[in-house]
């Protein structure tokens, strides 16, 4: 075998048992320079942003290409590219540590380190919100981020190895970054939004179905989960963020949505499930859940690259 399945089940746990560097992350490094070429070449307009996003995005997938195919030489060296790679751009460690963090300090009463630790979770303001606030603050994002931050990456380095790896993470980064409704962003930054879009079509509804599927790790039903996804989903603004979160209300038997306070404007957001509003200590149900459907992904993610494996074999 040449390798993919087990470089991407070693990054995962490569994420799990290390998380993420302090310091010199290939993310953070890609979004510094993207941040440096943003001020080079922004302009209000969408097709000076769709060849920023183009050059960045193309750039990481031919990087990653070449990774491949100096690695391919080898078959210990394709399975360690692969795994640093995945290992790079996946958060779930991150992820979940941050969420079970802030869920620690909401339940200590710790509102002002809440607080400052939301925006390492989202970009919603928190100074307004009490502690169920920002824990349906916290909630949401840990749904949303599982999918983005966990599921896709295995879904794009299952099928495209690592420029899938890394093409993905260059467009999920560029549309945080300047994907967004801003002034400032809604022209520049509506290519990256709209391959962002693209990227998780896929993504987001297999991390739905796991969540539903493994909705009984935190109490709940897989029927309740579909079922919110099915009636609820398409409500939400984002046709990718609408399907996970609804699964996650369904499945922890809560209720999300409503009025969303960004530093660029106010949002009311359909909502989501059919129980009560979650509270303090439903956000460590979620972060459960979450870790459940990063194992979940995994699986799914190991035997598709098995299967390409084997068929580049027999090609």
């Amino acid at each position: 075998m040449r390798g993919r399945a087990t470089g991407l089940l070693l990054g995962v746990i490569a994420d799990a048992v290390l998380g993420d560097p302090r310091r010199g992350h290939p993310v953070a490094l890609f979004g510094a320079g993207a941040a440096r070429l943003e001020q080079a070449w922004w302009a209000d307009s969408r097709r000076r942003g769709a060849a920023y996003a183009g050059a960045l995005v193309g750039g990481a997938v031919l990087g990653g290409a070449l990774l491949e195919r100096t690695a391919a030489r080898s078959a210990v060296g394709r399975v360690v590219v692969t795994a640093v790679a995945t290992w790079a751009v996946l958060g779930g460690r991150s992820l979940a540590g941050e969420g079970s963090s802030l869920g620690g300090e909401l339940a200590a009463g710790d509102l002002d380190a809440a607080r400052r630790r939301l925006p390492s979770l989202c970009g919603r303001d928190p100074s307004s919100l009490d502690a169920d606030g920002l824990a349906r603050a916290a909630l949401e994002s840990v749904a949303e981020n599982t999918s983005d931050a966990v599921v896709a990456p295995l879904v794009w380095g299952a099928v495209a190895g690592v420029p899938g790896l890394l093409g993905y993470r260059a467009v999920n980064t560029l549309d945080a970054m300047v994907g967004h409704l801003s002034t400032r962003y809604a022209r520049f930054g509506w290519a990256s939004a709209e391959a962002d879009d693209v990227a998780n079509a896929v993504p987001a509804r297999l991390a739905a179905l796991l969540a539903a599927g493994t909705a009984p790790v935190v109490g709940g039903r897989p029927r309740a989960a579909l079922g919110a996804w099915r009636r609820d989903a398409a409500r939400h603004p984002s046709p990718n963020a609408g399907p996970v979160e609804a699964a996650f209300a369904g499945a922890l038997g809560r209720r999300l949505g409503g009025r969303t306070v960004y530093p660029y404007g106010v949002q009311d957001r359909p909502v989501l499930g059919s129980g009560p509003p979650p509270r303090v200590p439903d956000l460590r149900r979620a972060v459960r859940l979450s870790r459940a459907v990063t194992v979940g992904a995994a699986l799914v993610a190991g035997a598709v690259a098995a299967a390409v494996d084997r068929g580049e074999l027999s090609g």
